[in-house]
């Protein structure tokens, strides 16, 4: 055994330690996301300001497929992670420079260089980078569950992931206030990097390479772009319905939610750290929601929890559009906080449901891919929200594209409650072997 093995071996603390590597990589993206919208929306405008959510989401759909079936063929799995999570940190790069130039030249930046498109091609690089995170991570988790236990093991992994969110935002708004963004970005760029040291030592449950599989390319190109015989795996259970239903929902959340670190400030005129605080309400709630939940979506089946929660998604485009009409300061707070906090439910049971239903009907040897297509389909909303609801409140404010947005949700949950089908064994339905065709139909 290599001396890295062995410290790696007692290093390796099981769930406290894939605990601490999501909660790492999730802080530095958190931070990054809600510092480069507050930056960007003080002199942008929204459309702008959603351009950010858009970049990430872009960057997410394009590689999430890919480092996952990078994984499934190679078997791989800690080199990708600590390769993709090295690359997210050199992605800062461009930020140090733009700050650096606008320091010497008393913050007035030359013609060529303009800060809005470089902070939203960073966040893109970004993205390109962190995408080969979660598809890995979530097939760990999701291997360690079991069958019977994948719920649980997905919901702790997923409280860890948010734990990581809500510090992110919550130090966000206390450095947002207390340094220059080059003081930022330095932060952001130290927890990067831990996060990619911590996750060299996570047992990743390496696996032997494909043996089926030819040159990697090809590989890689047939699992993303699979021939019209080669489908059926999208089609048990209704995969694919999940898959557009997970777009629509996220284009709600994302399009409500790329807007409102400016929405509050600006619109609702609440100070910067109070804005950190409210942002942290959803994923700090969501900590303790995960666990909790995995283990009812184990006892009562996946597609109810999916269901509510992307029903519930829709409450939190209302209820942010709802807080312009709270009187005074504190009311408006509480009124934000309340969305946040619906949010958190309905997003813990819909994405703890969704992982433990990508796993129980994903063939061997596939698992990461479709974790990764999971990811993929969430950011094509990611992608289509942030557009079309920056452009609504551009025009018509932002209250009104709240509430527009909040249809979508709603409707991505009558998809899924017509077209997916229970995968779970113990709710008392195996996969079915009709692709595509509800159980309960």
């Amino acid at each position: 055994m290599t001396p890295l093995s062995t410290l790696r071996s007692r290093l390796d603390g099981g769930t406290a330690l894939v605990g601490l590597a999501a909660v790492t990589r999730v802080t530095a993206g958190a931070l990054l996301g809600t510092s480069l919208a507050v930056h960007v929306g003080r002199t942008g405008t929204a459309l702008e300001v959603s351009l950010l959510a858009t970049a990430f989401s872009l960057g997410i759909i394009l590689f999430a497929p890919v480092w996952g079936a990078l994984a499934d063929v190679t078997g791989r799995r800690r080199l990708i992670l600590v390769a993709t999570g090295l690359g997210a940190t050199l992605a800062l790069t461009p930020l140090f420079a733009i700050e650096a130039l606008a320091s010497v030249t008393d913050g007035i930046l030359p013609v060529a260089v303009d800060s809005v498109w470089v902070q939203v091609g960073v966040r893109g690089l970004y993205a390109v980078f962190i995408a080969g995170f979660a598809p890995l991570m979530l097939t760990v988790a999701s291997e360690r569950g079991g069958a019977g236990g994948r719920g649980k093991s997905v919901g702790s992994y997923n409280a860890f992931t948010a734990a990581g969110a809500g510090t992110g935002q919550f130090v966000a708004g206390l450095l947002l206030g207390a340094l220059i963004p080059n003081g930022v970005y330095v932060v952001v760029a130290g927890v990067s990097l831990l996060a990619t040291v911590v996750v060299a030592f996570v047992d990743t449950g390496e696996s032997t390479p494909d043996p089926d599989a030819g040159s990697l390319p090809s590989e890689v190109r047939s699992r993303l772009l699979p021939a019209a015989g080669e489908r059926d795996h999208l089609r048990t259970n209704g995969l694919g319905w999940l898959y557009l239903g997970l777009s629509a929902r996220q284009a709600t959340v994302s399009g409500v939610g790329a807007l409102m670190p400016v929405y509050i400030v600006t619109t609702l005129d609440l100070p910067e750290v109070w804005m950190g605080a409210v942002l942290a309400f959803n994923p700090v709630s969501q900590t303790a929601l995960m666990y909790y939940l995995g283990g009812v979506v184990d006892e009562r089946g996946r597609k109810p929890m999916i269901t509510l929660g992307m029903a519930g998604s829709a409450a939190f485009g209302l209820v942010a559009a709802a807080a312009v009409f709270a009187p005074g300061r504190l009311a408006t707070a509480a009124v934000v906080a309340l969305g946040y906090v619906t949010l958190a439910i309905a997003f813990s049971a819909m994405w703890t449901g969704s992982v433990a239903f990508v796993g129980d009907v994903a063939p061997e040897n596939r698992e990461s891919e479709l974790m990764g297509l999971a990811s993929t389909f969430r950011s094509v909303g990611g992608v289509v929200g942030p557009l079309g609801v920056g452009a609504v409140a551009t025009v018509a404010g932002y209250p009104t594209a709240f509430a527009a947005a909040s249809v979508l949700a709603l409707g991505a949950a009558g998809l899924v409650s017509l077209r997916v089908a229970e995968s779970s064994p113990a709710a008392g339905t195996a996969a079915v072997s009709r692709p595509g065709v509800p159980a309960d139909d």
